[in-house]
């Protein structure tokens, strides 16, 4: 049993990043039903300026702070200066996919230009070394920060959305984009700022996983990968969906490595996907999607 706890305890850490990734893939779909395959490249690039904000000995807040500024503003950026004129021309979903797959591959060659492609350390000031023993359960200091990052994360994105003028704003841009239009609501303005919101989620789920993994051009691949399979898994319409997916999915890829092998650990985020599409299409908390038309 103690093993148990141990494990689910180290899922929930891991699963709590993923469901601030899917979190911001989710609030993008639902905004706009394009799903950003640019959202880890986003997080990656901002992730490199907390770098080498911090290898200059600069205070982690303001590393912080700086690294979601970069990432909303490449979220807001695109969105305004590439989608919207894509849309003005009559872009299909898919060219808008496709277009954000674009992003990816430039934000990729900007990493690689500006700070190379070898692996390093990011200099955290939260230590992973450093354990509490709760219980029977023993916790790192990074694990704390990490679980925490993602409550804090979730619980901001969910005041902004229900307890605000702009959350109720982007609540009725999400379900009729003429509607809301109709009633005076900037929608452009509002899809702008999910897509700033969604991005700077990301960031903070790349800057709390960048201490456990090399800092690459490439290592949010594998954690983008999971936050989409818990969207699909919570439901892609679904924010709360998002964040029950990410939990599950790291609790589940946590047990598995334990008690399976490591390497099924890799796999089985794929192996949810195919299963939640053959068995419940819309995910455990998501709804089938009708547009009128």
């Amino acid at each position: 049993m103690e093993r148990l706890l141990q494990y689910a305890l180290t899922g929930l850490s891991a699963g709590s990043l993923y469901a601030l990734v899917a979190l911001g893939i989710v609030l993008i779909y639902r905004s706009t039903r394009v799903l950003n395959f640019a959202h880890g490249d986003i997080a990656t690039l901002a992730t490199f300026v907390s770098f080498s904000l911090l290898t200059q000995h600069y205070p982690f807040v303001l590393a912080l702070g700086a690294s979601l500024l970069v990432g909303a503003g490449v979220g807001i950026g695109f969105y305004f200066g590439v989608l919207v004129p894509a849309q003005r021309r009559g872009a299909n979903l898919l060219g808008m996919v496709i277009l954000t797959l674009g992003l990816a591959l430039i934000l990729q060659g900007v990493v690689v230009y500006v700070w190379g492609a070898e692996p390093v350390s990011l200099p955290f000031p939260i230590s992973d070394t450093k354990t509490y023993k709760v219980g029977a359960v023993i916790v790192s200091q990074l694990a704390i920060a990490t679980i925490a990052a993602g409550v804090v994360g979730s619980a901001l994105l969910y005041l902004l959305v229900q307890r605000t003028r702009l959350g109720l704003a982007m609540r009725a841009t999400s379900e009729n984009v003429m509607a809301a239009q109709t009633l005076g609501i900037p929608t452009r303005v509002v899809l702008g700022v999910s897509w700033g919101v969604a991005s700077g989620l990301g960031v903070v789920a790349g800057v709390f996983l960048a201490p456990v993994l090399l800092l690459d051009p490439f290592f949010m691949l594998d954690p983008f990968l999971k936050g989409f399979a818990a969207a699909v898994l919570g439901g892609l319409n679904s924010l709360p969906g998002a964040v029950l997916g990410g939990l599950l999915l790291g609790v589940a890829e946590s047990l598995a490595g334990a008690y399976l092998t490591i390497q099924f650990k890799n796999t089985l985020a794929f192996l949810i996907i195919i299963v939640v599409l053959l068995l419940r299409p819309e995910g455990l908390l998501g709804r089938e999607f009708r547009e009128r038309v």
